[in-house]
């Protein structure tokens, strides 16, 4: 295979050519000239013996000098630390679990923002045996509650005085929660020194007592349509998602440049994708800080010191920071340049990608100059808001869009797509090294299989898929796949003729119009979502003679659009009836509406004067939406959009 340049001028090929067997083609089965499955076969064989508990120590043992982690000072400053040090760190805090009186299968929830100490627990407590329940930040009491309860909870690690302050007000509806301790309150220190007299090698034979089909975590799922699931998740899971994506990603993670590699993570660890980078990371002896949150001037701060050489990202990171640049770019008078840039950026991306698949010669003399002439102008100014060393971006939870994923790849970043579940252990398909195929969240990871059902729905096969949910009464595990071992996703989508997976939306989401119109309001929501304008989107419609959509208001990019229309004195509930602020969005909606046909489209939209937060209840914690609280809520807004007539259902 001839070596292709990459976007920022490093040979992708070069690192990648360690590993031929990533670039072969899934095994695929045909029913009716349609391909219905794909499957790759594992790249790394199955953990026989062990728990993710022995990483640390492993790592301590062969590598102790090499950074692990690196953690912020008071002032800002980022120190590293070594394998050997987290290892010591390890057994420290074990010992003062077991010193609690925690005994192995007890559980330990966490309920913290994303930070060092997160990891540094999920080791400590796996290496005493325990079971971990991650909580996001920010839970109401109630979800507290049923979670605690549910798990039989033995004991709990805060952040901060608000948690605890939650946390008490339950004690008396959770009688087995016997622990509770703070981080901001030194609970790590108050761990250590509790567990100094508990002998090493206690530790150590609760550690080896571990087995790759042990339980390691039992993570609830968000509660989208009722009550939360806890999804039981085994050290062979992580195990199997965690070492085929090290092969797999390999020159991603060892980095093409010659420079150290490392990230910083910013998604929640309650949310098993954040939890799989941070074992993937320290399985790899990859740098690793942490970010609370995705607040864009801390986060975009952070970077520029951290300089991470790749970032795991949801695709509102990638929409932030595009539509930042643009908006930076207007107030400057620069507007149209920028747009030309952008234009620029995805014909070279698609152009690009193409000739990776060997249909195409590659971008032209003309393109490739052009992309000179505007990278120091603006595509550095992309990579530089990234940190500056960023050269790959693997992103998740929802599509990204053909659009930007062209343009960072021809500002030189390039993004690896992936698709997965709570109950699959984060991602089971992701962009293959060398073969990206914009619009798809790639092929099957090795060792997974995914099959097409007759009504469209995708199924899953492999070791990363979890054994059941966790059924409280009975403290035990119901399996949840077929004979085939097949796991039923909720979710629809399509393979194409080289094993491409494309998702269409959830199958619950379905939306029937009244003229018996199925619709997946998927891909409008997340097509209208990457618009500087609007944060949210919820398509309407089902039993409707058509479509409608509720839209809600980004902060940054409102800020902006005042400041460009001189209506900074405007108030909200007036501003969401502006004329210009509607034609605006009705732009957007009629841009979308041209991915679907005229029976799919949004006819009318209402702009709602309120955000659409985790803390109203209208989104989960990673920003899906609850649309039967939100259906609930604004359903006068929904019926007004009914109300007028002069609209037929279409076809």
């Amino acid at each position: 295979m001839s070596a292709q340049r990459s976007p920022a001028g490093h040979d992708p090929n070069q690192a990648a050519l360690d590993l031929p067997e990533v670039l072969r083609r899934p095994d695929l089965r045909q029913i009716g000239g349609v391909v219905r499955e794909a499957e790759l076969p594992p790249l790394a064989p199955p953990v026989r013996e062990g728990s993710l508990a022995d990483i640390p120590f492993i790592n301590a043992a062969e590598a102790p000098a090499d950074v692990v982690y690196s953690r912020k000072d008071e002032a800002g400053r980022w120190y590293d630390v070594t394998s050997g040090e987290f290892a010591a760190e390890v057994l420290a805090v074990a010992k003062g679990l077991i010193a609690s009186g925690l005994q192995p299968g007890d559980r330990l929830a966490i309920m913290s923002q994303t930070r060092y100490e997160w990891n540094l627990l999920d080791f400590a407590a796996w290496s005493a045996g325990l079971i971990t329940v991650p909580l996001y930040p920010g839970s109401s009491g109630s979800q507290i509650r049923t979670v605690l309860q549910d798990a039989y909870v033995s004991g709990m690690v805060v952040e901060d005085v608000e948690g605890v302050r939650e946390v008490s007000a339950l004690r008396g509806a959770v009688p087995d929660l016997e622990h509770l301790w703070q981080l901001d309150n030194g609970a790590v220190g108050q761990l250590a020194a509790a567990g100094r007299n508990i002998p090493d090698a206690l530790v150590h034979e609760r550690r080896r007592a571990q087995q790759p089909d042990t339980v390691a975590t039992l993570i609830y799922t968000s509660g989208t349509t009722g009550r939360p699931k806890g999804c039981v998740v085994t050290h062979a899971n992580f195990f199997a998602g965690v070492d085929n994506a090290v092969n797999l990603l390999g020159p991603v993670l060892r980095g093409v440049t010659g420079q150290s590699t490392g990230t910083l993570l910013f998604l929640p660890l309650a949310h098993v994708f954040g939890r799989l980078v941070a074992i993937v990371c320290l399985r790899a002896r990859v740098r690793l800080g942490h970010v609370a949150g995705m607040q864009s001037e801390q986060l975009l701060a952070d970077l520029r010191t951290f300089r991470p050489t790749f970032l795991l990202a949801i695709p509102y990171v990638l929409e932030k920071v595009f539509n930042t640049a643009r908006a930076t770019a207007e107030e400057m008078g620069r507007g149209t340049s920028f747009d030309r840039a952008a234009r620029i950026a995805s014909r070279w991306g698609d152009a690009w990608s193409q000739s990776l698949k060997g249909e195409g010669k590659g971008p032209g003399f003309g393109l490739r100059a052009a992309r000179g002439v505007y990278d120091s102008l603006v595509y550095k100014r992309i990579r530089a808001a990234l940190g500056g060393n960023v050269r790959y971006v693997i992103c998740g939870g929802s599509p990204l869009g053909e659009r930007l994923s062209a343009f960072y790849a021809g500002a030189g970043i390039e993004v690896y797509e992936g698709y997965g579940l709570t109950e699959t252990t984060a991602a089971v398909t992701v962009t293959p090294p060398l073969r990206p195929k914009p619009g798809t969240v790639g092929w099957p990871m090795p060792g997974m299989a995914v099959r097409i059902a007759d009504d469209g729905e995708i199924l899953l096969r492999g070791g990363q898929v979890f054994y059941g949910y966790w059924d409280s009464r009975r403290q035990t595990v119901p399996k949840e796949t077929d004979d085939g071992g097949w796991f039923a996703t909720g979710d629809i989508g399509a393979l194409d003729d080289e094993g491409y997976l494309t998702i269409t939306g959830r199958k619950k989401d379905l939306l029937i119009t009244s003229g018996g119109k199925n619709v997946a309001p998927a891909p409008l929501e997340d097509w209208l979502r990457s618009h500087p304008l609007i944060d949210q989107v919820m398509v309407v419609g089902d039993n409707r003679p058509y479509l409608t959509a509720l839209v809600t208001l980004e902060p940054e990019g409102l800020a902006h659009w005042r400041r460009m229309h001189k209506k900074e004195d405007v108030l909200l509930h007036r501003l969401v009836d502006d004329a210009e602020l509607r034609d605006n969005i009705q732009q957007a909606v009629n841009e979308a509406n041209k991915l679907v046909s005229r029976a799919e489209s949004i006819r009318r939209f209402a702009v709602l004067p309120i955000q659409f937060t985790a803390e109203r209840g209208y989104v989960t914690p990673t920003l899906k939406l609850r649309r039967a609280a939100i259906l609930r809520e604004f359903s006068s807004d929904i019926a007004a959009l009914y109300e007028r007539d002069g609209l037929d259902s279409g076809d």
